[in-house]
C-alpha cells in the first residue's frame, strides 16, 4: 500500500516474541494477537529464531535427562511446523484448481 510505513521492531523484540512461541509451544497466531504483530511476520521471526538455535550446540555439561528433554521439545516444535506446512501446501494446492 502506498504511503503506509511499516513498523520497525528491534532485534531484541523479535527474539523475545519468537521465544514466547517456541518456549511455551503456544500458537503463533495467539502470540501475534497478544503482542499486536501480524502472524505471518511473527512466523518469519520464529523460523529465524529456530534456525539460529539449531546451529547452536547444546552445552556439554548439560545432564543427559535435560538434554533429552530439550531434544524432545525441539522435535515437537519441528513436527508442529511440518504439520502446519503440510496444511498450508494442501490449502494452496486446492486454491489453484
Amino acid at each position: 500500500m502506498p504511503g503506509k510505513n511499516p513498523k520497525r521492531y528491534s532485534p531484541e523484540f523479535k527474539e523475545e516474541a519468537a521465544k514466547m512461541v517456541v518456549d511455551s509451544s503456544r500458537p503463533i497466531a495467539a502470540v501475534a494477537r497478544e503482542i499486536g504483530v501480524n502472524d505471518t511476520t511473527l512466523g518469519f521471526w520464529v523460523k529465524a529464531y529456530r534456525k539460529k538455535r539449531t546451529t547452536e550446540e547444546l552445552p556439554l555439561d548439560m545432564p543427559d535427562r535435560a538434554q533429552l528433554r530439550e531434544l524432545e521439545r525441539r522435535n515437537r516444535e519441528l513436527e508442529m511446523e511440518n504439520t502446519f506446512l503440510k496444511k498450508a501446501a494442501a490449502y494452496f494446492a486446492r486454491e489453484h484448481r
